[in-house]
């Protein structure tokens, strides 16, 4: 079912030329983008502890971080294999070798 303001666009759209269609249906995606939230010292302490537990005990982590590209949150889950605080990243343990940035990290839940 489509919205009233459906209505306008879908009337509009014959007599627009192609690149105004691009740039419409552009607008469109920025705006599901999701922002990146700022973590407060407590929730960054908090994550840091949680790394490093997982990796002291070659524990499972299931890491949420917000990925630039899709401008949404992912996660990823498995064991790390380095967290290096000096490069900011922390490395995991799978076929491609997931690289994640710590500025990214969101949450982490240690199995």
């Amino acid at each position: 079912m489509s919205s009233v303001n459906d209505r306008g666009t879908k009337k509009w759209t014959a007599m627009m030329i192609p690149e105004h269609e691009e740039m419409l249906q552009q607008m469109w995606d920025e705006q599901k983008y999701k922002e990146k939230p700022i973590l407060d010292e407590q929730k960054q302490f908090e994550i840091n502890s949680k790394l490093q537990l997982a990796i002291n005990n070659d524990l499972t982590v299931e890491v949420e971080y917000y990925d630039h590209d899709v401008h949404d949150f992912q996660t990823i889950k498995g064991k790390l294999i380095m967290v290096d605080n000096l490069a900011r990243v922390l490395r995991f343990d799978d076929a491609s070798s997931t690289v994640v940035s710590l500025n990214d990290v969101m949450e982490v839940v240690v199995d």
